[in-house]
């Protein structure tokens, strides 16, 4: 059984009640759910949440492969790592199959996106994948001498056409076995590969400049 996961809360302290406002006329987590609803190698569709009004909202979604889990409240605060909620959800239950972890503050993540991830790892000998988009910046990072750059040489400077530049995680997908998840405590794990989504995808929704951003990138996605 492959599972969609997207944990939602009721506290945020930088948007109130973010999950479930609207963006475009749709609450936030819609748009994930609608695309793991929409995904073809997705079986089933969790939605965990501490917050009877998220509940409420998502179950009027309607979708036909969605429950809704209620997590502890003790894996939904401001501290609480994802993995908690995942190891909540997972632990003690007899499941085979993989665990598509998918953040619901990355709206512009569609269904083929999803379907190309897993389709990428079934072909692969990897464990795990996780979206990202590449970034052709010139990184660097501060140390006792200034700063040093991670990802060029400064002195022979490339063109950025002829720049790899890196892969960053978007936050917005993860795939991982159940067994390698309750064995590894973690996310991803073993052999980890990457899945470059388009560049907008890197907008992760935390304060309100991001959402209108997004907002505009939803509506011009619809024209």
């Amino acid at each position: 059984m492959n599972i969609a996961f997207i944990p939602v809360r009721g506290g945020s302290k930088s948007i109130p009640l973010k999950n479930i406002k609207l963006l475009n006329d749709k609450p936030l987590v819609y748009w994930t759910a609608k695309a793991a609803q929409e995904a073809k190698c997705i079986d089933k569709l969790v939605i965990a949440t501490d917050s009877d009004e998220i509940k409420k909202t998502v179950l009027s979604f309607d979708f036909s492969k969605l429950e809704v889990y209620d997590r502890n409240p003790e894996n939904a605060q401001d501290t609480s790592s994802t993995e908690s909620v995942m190891l909540e959800y997972l632990e003690g239950k007899n499941i085979d199959g993989n665990f598509i972890l998918i953040q619901a503050t990355s709206p512009l993540l569609k269904s083929e996106h999803i379907d190309g991830m897993f389709e990428v790892l079934q072909n692969s000998d990897a464990d795990s994948i996780f979206s990202g988009v590449r970034e052709k910046q010139f990184h660097w990072i501060e140390g006792a001498n200034g700063v040093e750059p991670i990802n060029y040489d400064y002195r022979n400077r490339p063109r950025r056409q002829e720049f790899q530049g890196i892969i960053a995680e978007n936050g917005a997908c993860y795939i991982n076995s159940i067994e390698n998840i309750l064995k590894d405590k973690c996310r991803l794990s073993g052999k980890i590969i990457a899945y470059e989504l388009p560049p907008e995808t890197a907008y992760e929704i935390d304060e309100e400049n991001d959402w209108l951003i997004v907002e505009e990138l939803i509506k011009k996605r619809a024209l």
